[in-house]
């Protein structure tokens, strides 16, 4: 059952970085991955909440649901590096390193505030 829960969360993950990047694209029409570094760093900060909320008060599944499932759906750490590998292949040097930088600093910071949060 826990397998079904991990699936359906993380469908619902892949929604919701779906929708992040169909509305930056509609917004902003740009090749610029900034609605994969806002995905990112939501599903880290979500991640960093679970991880110290879940893991003192919720059972193995409920972890797993959220961390593997909901979590994994919405982050993806090789659309974080390719798009930015794609970008130096077209010259764009700035948003390449930009995109390099930002990523792990936001990621990491978002992680630390959910735990924050959670605490």
């Amino acid at each position: 059952m826990t397998l079904l829960f991990v699936t359906l969360a993380g469908a619902v993950g892949c929604v919701v970085r779906y929708l992040f990047e169909y509305g930056v694209r509609r917004h902003h029409p740009t090749l610029r991955p900034w609605a994969t570094v806002a995905a990112n760093a939501l599903g880290c900060g979500v991640a960093g909440w679970a991880a110290y909320q879940l893991t003192s008060s919720m059972n193995a599944n409920i972890h797993a649901i959220v961390l593997t499932g909901f979590c994994g759906g919405l982050t993806t750490f090789s659309s974080a590096f390719a798009i930015p590998a794609l970008l130096a292949k077209e010259h764009h040097w700035g948003y390449c390193a930009a995109i390099v930088v930002s990523t792990p600093l936001l990621c990491g910071l978002f992680f630390a505030t959910g735990a924050t949060f959670a605490h």
